[in-house]
């Protein structure tokens, strides 16, 4: 039987975590060798970035990708899980209209680092706990601020106001790993001075993986394609490191797993080591004791 192995886009369907979608990924692709790049919140749609066989070897190096997403924000109330889905916490009318520029100066005001406090509904982990674990329990648990990066915050909406009786705008936000997008529409917010949450998300993003490389379960399961055809290359997965490409004698000490003399070229880490025919043989790094060598992260058996 032959063994599949890439990278799937998936276009995550709401209703289902991500693990749920890895178990059906299993059934489809008769495999137990698949695992996701970080998770999606059920709720959540768009892209999710699925390695299957060889592939899963570079889902840790995946996980550290930037973000996009296209979010709405609602004004009026706010909830226990900052989205649309949790029960609801503070409440006040908007009274009056509110001018859109005064919402892109607040955005622009979130650009850069920010802190963020993840939500109490979150997977972060506390003495060992995750946070929504608490919550369950009505727990408040003091939670560790962390900073992240917003790389771009655009709003969407083309009007000049926005109206008291529909307070609902959309963005586009380019963000870092472990950004919130959630506690980011509480903050716009408490910055316009009502209590507000996240009506719905779309990730449109996650590193080189957009909507227009996804498919859905229903492409999938009705096809008449073979599934390979859905499958990128492991190597599109880590084409933000930098790259070396070797001879053959090195390809066979790379196999191995060889401690090299590190290329004068290279001088970021980690870098992937690909052979002549542009397959990535191993992710290399700077040897951590031993200046002017490089040693395999991982090595990536190729059959």
């Amino acid at each position: 039987m032959t063994v599949r192995q890439g990278i799937l886009a998936l276009k995550k369907p709401a209703g289902m975590t991500s693990h749920d979608c890895v178990g059906k990924i299993r059934r489809i692709f008769s495999t137990k060798k698949v695992g996701h790049t970080g998770t999606l919140d059920p709720e959540v749609t768009g892209v999710l970035p699925i390695c299957i066989g060889r592939a899963t070897k570079i889902a840790e190096y995946m996980s550290d990708y930037g973000k996009e997403y296209i979010g709405e924000v609602t004004l009026g109330y706010s909830t226990e899980t900052e989205d649309a889905h949790g029960d609801k916490v503070m409440e006040r009318q908007v009274e009056e209209d509110i001018d859109f520029g005064k919402i892109k100066e607040i955005l622009r005001s979130l650009t850069g680092e920010i802190e963020q406090v993840p939500p109490m509904y979150s997977a972060v982990k506390v003495n060992g706990k995750k946070l929504y674990e608490y919550a369950r329990q009505g727990i408040q648990i003091e939670r560790p601020k962390r900073k992240v990066t917003i790389y771009e915050l655009e709003l969407l909406n083309k009007e000049d106001t926005l109206r008291k009786e529909s307070p609902v705008f959309s963005y586009r936000v380019k963000c870092s790993k472990g950004t919130y997008v959630r506690t980011l529409a509480v903050a716009i917010g408490e910055k316009l001075g009502y209590p507000a949450h996240m009506s719905s998300l779309i990730r449109t993003a996650s590193g080189p993986f957009t909507l227009s490389d996804c498919v859905t379960f229903e492409e999938l399961e009705n096809t008449e394609s073979p599934l390979d055809n859905f499958l990128f290359p492991l190597e599109r997965g880590i084409s933000h490191f930098p790259k070396w490409t070797v001879d053959e004698e090195t390809e066979a000490q790379v196999r191995n797993g060889s401690v090299l003399p590190k290329p004068k070229e290279l001088e970021q880490s980690p870098f992937g080591v690909y052979n002549e025919e542009g397959k990535c043989l191993a992710i290399y790094q700077l040897h951590p004791s031993k200046p002017g060598l490089i040693k395999p992260a991982k090595v990536l058996a190729i059959e």
